[in-house]
């Protein structure tokens, strides 16, 4: 292209037009005008950058494959720049930079970066704040796959997890209704019999029992309850659900001294109206302890994810993140047979951060510390330490190898399987806690890894002086 007509161009381009005539000159004398056909490479995933761009017409994208397939995470049309800027400290593409059509840049040597920040100063803060922009999108991109990512693989367990009570309560509701029905015949015959008013009180005494299923064993609970069939069977009772007696804590002297009460004529009734009111008790709270803990795994999710998550810096409560993390990482670490420990300090301070970027540092953490410790044990911790809050991932796994450990918080680094991990989760976690003005390291050996995150502690809110008081 001749120096005229490219001149031109790099006076009409959105980016740098605007900068001055003798820069663009500058430019246009050291680049070299290049064409792409479309779905030409202009540079391959993880090789090295080495050029600055300037794209004066057509498309182009870069793809990056964070374990779900390639995806395009950012992509420059005619009037935008790329490749390598001043400043910058890209090395090499996360991903393949590639044509999507017909394509016109020109390319500058990196190697003449310092001279254009010598002899181009209004060109070189322009492309500053395009470097800028860039790195916000990329780690925005990055934190968001991991997320993502992490959701996707906590996914199948939390399923399962919410399938279990929510099956319970449908199956309990079903059973209620016929309950009732059952209920409502008992307790017609019941007050048919037309008992004393001690004789009432005698079976609401036995009806309003306090269950002790869950205090004894299966084993208990069962030679009881062919105690109790024994019993009914021997006093010729009959079409009555031993069951809800035994968890009622009735016992063969028990019905014996009911029977004594209200009459060998009256204890068939009376015994179905009790066994069938706490079987319908039973339900009720079995109902209740399923949609209990549908909401608190729904809690704990919205709670990790954050949703709504807030625009400016809040304080935070370490415990309820690390609680929610732990709730959503049980499915996972039950499979693992991993026990998984929270011990948080009483009246920890509060930290000024954003929630749902910290509990994605606590995710990572513990997911990984899951997995450093199949069959063992992860303690997790949060205390005072001067004017820090400090958070300790503490697993007893086999640690980590020096050759593993240099790198760790690389980008793109992982020791996972592909599709079990994108290699961001620990260098976000480490931009993350930098963000919130903290420091994050890891310590490891034979008896396991220790991660520590130390995160500034919030200013106390000063409490206004009491009426009459002095300022």
């Amino acid at each position: 292209m001749e120096p005229g007509p490219l001149l031109e161009r790099l006076k009409a381009h959105r980016t740098i037009g605007a900068v001055p005539l003798r820069e663009l000159q500058w430019l246009a004398a050291v680049g070299a005008v290049r064409t792409l056909e479309p779905h030409e490479v202009l540079i391959p995933s993880s090789a090295p950058v080495t050029d600055f761009d300037v794209v004066l017409d057509g498309h182009l994208s870069i793809r990056v494959d964070r374990g779900a397939g390639p995806r395009i995470v950012m992509e420059w049309r005619g009037g935008d720049v790329t490749g390598v800027l001043p400043y910058s400290r890209l090395k090499r593409a996360p991903g393949a930079v590639i044509a999507e059509e017909r394509t016109t840049i020109l390319s500058v040597d990196g190697r003449e970066l310092p001279r254009m920040i010598r002899e181009c100063p209004a060109l070189t803060t322009v492309l500053v704040h395009v470097m800028l922009d860039r790195a916000r999108v990329f780690t925005s991109s990055e934190l968001l796959d991991e997320k993502m990512a992490s959701l996707g693989r906590l996914a199948a367990g939390l399923a399962h997890e919410l399938n279990n009570p929510a099956s319970a309560a449908a199956r309990g509701a079903q059973i209620l209704a016929a309950e009732l029905e059952a209920l409502d015949v008992a307790t017609g015959r019941f007050c048919s019999l037309r008992l004393s008013d001690a004789q009432r009180d005698a079976v609401a005494g036995v009806r309003d029992r306090q269950p002790v299923r869950g205090r004894l064993s299966p084993i208990d609970l069962a030679d009881r309850r062919d105690a109790v069939d024994e019993w009914l069977s021997a006093h010729g009772v009959g079409g009555i659900d031993a069951a809800p007696l035994v968890d009622a804590g009735l016992q063969p002297a028990d019905l014996e001294q009911l029977g004594t009460m209200v009459g060998p004529d009256n204890l068939e009734t009376v015994l179905t109206y009790v066994s069938t009111g706490y079987a319908v008790r039973r339900l009720v709270s079995d109902l209740n302890v399923a949609a209990s803990r549908i909401h608190t795994l729904v809690a704990a999710v919205k709670g990790f994810t954050s949703l709504g998550e807030q625009g400016t810096l809040q304080p935070i409560a370490i415990r309820r993140g690390l609680e929610d993390t732990v709730t959503v990482l049980g499915p996972k670490a039950k499979a693992k047979s991993v026990r998984v420990d929270i011990d948080v300090a009483e009246n920890l301070p509060v930290v000024n951060g954003y929630g749902g970027e910290l509990n994605q540092v606590w995710a990572n953490l513990v997911d990984n510390a899951i997995d450093a410790a199949p069959g063992g044990h992860v303690r997790i911790d949060a205390a005072a330490d001067g004017g820090n809050v400090v958070i300790r991932v503490i697993d007893d796994g086999p640690g980590i190898s020096a050759d593993v450990l240099t790198r760790i918080f690389d980008p793109f680094y992982t020791t996972k399987d592909v599709g079990e991990g994108t290699g961001l989760g620990l260098d976000i976690a480490r931009r993350i806690v930098q963000r919130h003005r903290g420091a994050i390291d890891v310590s490891t050996g034979l008896g396991g890894t220790e991660f520590r995150v130390s995160l500034p502690a919030a200013a106390p809110t000063r409490q206004a002086p009491a009426e009459g008081a002095p300022p």
